[in-house]
């Protein structure tokens, strides 16, 4: 039997405590960016890449996709949440656009008060001391629950997190049994296959099979995602277990379960470069489709991005770990980006026009 969290209020030293986390595993994630990023269109071979194309799959009739967006009943997810379904809104029904309804899969055990605002499906966290303080540990827990209480009714699904925003309408990406995906330069199975081989046996096949992903976003067949999900948690918890993995992996375990676990179904993803951009590392919005902002966007007054260290203009989402961040937030310098200005507007836009965006309190 599954227990539920206790999901009380955090003190003001816990959270210092996760802001101060939450900063020096983003510095470390920046670092690997800033050395990774000039070779990070030469890592997968050109027949697992597909660059960014005008032409769309032909899918089976249905060809829609239903938006489930995990998060947990803490401000820092509920304001990000609120942004993530006001643009879903708005891209909903626009040409080009595959989407379908949507759920937010709230893996805090307990109904909160934005179930009225957003679709919400409540699924119990896993029990607890499992995730061992590694909270999105959850996620693959809450699709295996979501997928077996909920009636979904589109035949595909997009696994998305809070801090998505649609910049532009997003049409389904995967074609039949083949999920897409978005390649992240920082998954290497093959880099890992010590490690890899743990969970992925060698008459499994090559390393080179697992892709190099996480599981969101990606748009995959209800049937596969019902397969998969309960291996991904079992994989996941294993990992976890093992010292060297749980080191190696660290912040992104679970995102090399979900790529390991796919891969243990004889799954691989159309590997998708416009699926997703993410500031301030990708200058330019284009065609793509997710804005994510998980980096940190720090610039001086000259529009210069200032590498791991606090700018004299900021956003930052870790800056609003208890509450969301003001309404009319500054715009950027000259001379920074456009997917930050980009991000910066639509965020917003959002705030400007969501009720009682500043009165909102978790509860």
């Amino acid at each position: 039997m599954i227990g539920r969290k206790s999901m009380g209020r955090a003190s003001p030293v816990l959270l210092v405590l996760l802001a101060l986390g939450f900063f020096f595993a983003s510095y470390n994630l920046l670092t690997v960016v800033i050395h990774n990023k000039a070779s990070y269109s030469g890592l997968w071979g050109a027949d697992r890449l597909i660059e960014p194309v005008i032409q769309r799959y032909e899918n089976a009739k249905n060809s829609k996709y239903h938006v489930a967006l995990t998060a947990t009943d803490a401000p820092y997810s509920q304001w990000q949440c609120r942004i993530m379904y006001y643009w879903y809104k708005k891209v909903k029904d626009m040409p080009g656009s595959d989407m379908g309804k949507f759920t937010r899969v709230l893996h805090s055990g307990n109904a909160d008060n934005l179930m009225e605002e957003i679709p919400t499906v409540v699924v119990d966290p896993l029990p607890g001391g499992l995730d061992r303080g590694y909270i999105v540990l959850n996620r693959p827990w809450a699709f295996v629950q979501w997928l077996e209480k909920a009636t979904i009714e589109e035949e595909y699904i997009l696994m998305a997190e809070p801090d998505h925003i649609f910049v532009n309408p997003l049409p389904n990406l995967a074609h039949g049994n083949s999920p897409a995906g978005y390649p992240f330069f920082y998954i290497k199975p093959a880099e890992n296959e010590k490690i890899i081989r743990k969970f992925y046996p060698e008459e499994k096949g090559p390393v080179t099979d697992i892709d190099p992903i996480g599981n969101s976003p990606v748009i995959i067949k209800k049937s596969l995602l019902e397969e998969i999900a309960p291996t991904w948690v079992n994989v996941s918890l294993r990992m976890k277990d093992d010292p060297e993995t749980d080191k190696a992996f660290g912040w992104v375990l679970e995102m090399y379960a979900y790529a390991v676990a796919s891969a243990l179904h004889g799954v691989q993803h159309i590997l998708r470069k416009d699926f997703m951009l993410q500031p301030p590392w990708d200058l330019e919005v284009g065609k793509t489709f997710i804005i994510h902002y998980t980096y940190g966007c720090d610039y001086n007054l000259k529009g210069e991005l200032t590498y791991g260290k606090i700018g004299e203009w900021r956003f930052d989402k870790r800056s609003y770990l208890s509450g969301p961040p003001p309404r009319n937030l500054s715009l950027p310098p000259p001379g920074v980006p456009e997917s930050v200005i980009r991000l910066v507007k639509m965020v917003n836009e959002a705030t400007a026009n969501i009720p009682g965006w500043n009165t909102l309190t978790s509860g």
